[in-house]
């Protein structure tokens, strides 16, 4: 958790009360990056994501310590009327309530949109789920990998027995949902501020994925309409090209290719980057004999070229190439592994890692950059009830004496002394 009076926190005194399961609980970790003040609230057994996935660092899962990093935990048993009460006086004065799991739990308890805004009118409400609050699928059970299959994200791979499996691959919905979620949030505390009216979001991780894989989708349904209207490049004779990635798989000018330690990939699709090219390695013949248009020209098929390049490309390092680039501008960046970012110069320059010593696991911080300020340090995810006295007490001002019975009508659960995994 970050101190919301943090000198320059960009978020400091917004307070979020965030009940959540799992990978949708990152909307709140955006916002506590930035320094909110975000309050998670949790049955008395915890959140399960302690034991989710892999790698489990030091009794929790890596998950848990990314997700729940910078945010302060409370548990309540809110199928006890004494919690739901707790839960309420939160809410009066917070800002926002991020509800990730499915959709209508808190409504269940009393503790919905429209019930929370008749006690706090500015009140944003955003629900976070898979696949959001209607359509067919609205109430499946799911996990992240399903929203990035389900918008044709992922594609399925066969081993050598022909059995299919899920095949290496970037998540996208599970992370650029609770984005798009902190954003909208935010957009909604805006107008509440500026109004007095709160807002009731949802966010369904699904949409998330299709929404950011945009380009392949919208491509196939403009080539749907006739190709006296719908074309490809001026490079490519107009023909059309697969969508998105697929249709660079020709390609010569954009293209990966071997350097004398690894890969690197080279984008010389506009002709001045390709006129540097080959003015730069001394063969100037090569575009001569090749210039290609001005802009998109990725020379598909032009295996003859590609050959001079991958003799070219051999003869120096993908570190010696990225630095050549830069002198003579043009477009060659180095290929990385999720294992060999960490010794890219840009990575330890621009990210690096949050150590495990001070944040319970090493992590990449948040990427966005105040360059007149800072981001706080956020602190190690909480465990299960780790700040419920401080939170009862300082946030709310109840005394010790009711702490101590709403311990005792069971309000808050036995992981409230702050012991939970």
């Amino acid at each position: 958790m970050t101190d919301p009076s943090t000198p320059g926190a960009p978020l400091a005194g917004l307070r979020v009360i965030e009940v959540s399961l799992l990978g949708p609980g990152a909307v709140g970790t955006h916002l506590a990056d930035m320094g909110a003040d975000v309050i998670k609230v949790e049955p008395p057994s915890g959140d399960y994501i302690r034991q989710m996935t892999w790698p489990i660092i030091e009794g929790s899962s890596l998950l848990h310590w990314h997700i729940h990093r910078g945010k302060r935990s409370i548990t309540l048993d809110l199928r006890t009327e004494e919690a739901q009460e707790i839960f309420r006086d939160l809410v009066r004065d917070a800002d926002a309530v991020i509800e990730a799991m499915r959709p209508g739990a808190l409504a269940r308890r009393g503790l919905g949109f429209e019930d929370l805004v008749e006690i706090n009118p500015r009140i944003v409400f955003c629900t976070i789920s898979g696949y959001g609050m209607t359509g067919p699928y609205a109430n499946l059970p799911s996990h992240g990998i399903a929203y990035d299959m389900w918008a044709g994200l992922v594609n399925v791979a066969h081993d050598e027995e022909g059995f299919p499996y899920i095949p290496e691959h970037a998540s996208v919905g599970i992370h650029a949902g609770p984005l798009f979620g902190a954003f909208g949030v935010l957009a909604g505390v805006f107008r509440a501020r500026e109004t007095g009216r709160g807002s009731f979001l949802e966010i369904a991780q699904s949409d998330a994925s299709a929404a950011m894989d945009w380009l392949r989708s919208e491509t196939w349904k403009a080539y749907e309409r006739p190709e006296s209207e719908v074309t490809g490049n001026k490079a490519d004779d107009y023909e059309r090209r697969a969508p998105g990635t697929a249709g660079m798989q020709g390609g010569v000018r954009y293209q990966v290719y071997e350097s004398a330690d690894g890969h690197v990939l080279f984008m010389a699709s506009e002709q001045e980057f390709w006129r540097n090219f080959c003015e730069g390695v001394g063969r100037m013949d090569m575009f001569e004999k090749w210039p290609g248009s001005k802009y998109g020209d990725h020379a598909r098929g032009n295996t003859e070229m590609r050959r001079e390049l991958v003799e070219i490309f051999r003869t120096r390092t993908t570190a010696e190439w990225v630095e050549w680039s830069g002198k003579v501008n043009t477009t060659i960046a180095p290929v990385n592994t999720p294992k060999t970012l960490a010794d890219d110069p840009q990575f330890q320059d621009r990210l690096g890692f949050m150590d495990h010593e001070t944040h319970g696991a090493d992590m990449i911080p948040h990427p966005v950059k105040f360059v007149d300020g800072s981001v706080p340090d956020p602190t190690p995810a909480p465990t299960a009830g780790q700040h419920t006295d401080e939170i009862l007490s300082d946030v709310l001002g109840y005394d010790a004496d009711k702490v101590a019975a709403l311990r005792a009508a069971g309000a808050l659960g036995a992981a409230a002394d702050g012991t939970g995994a």
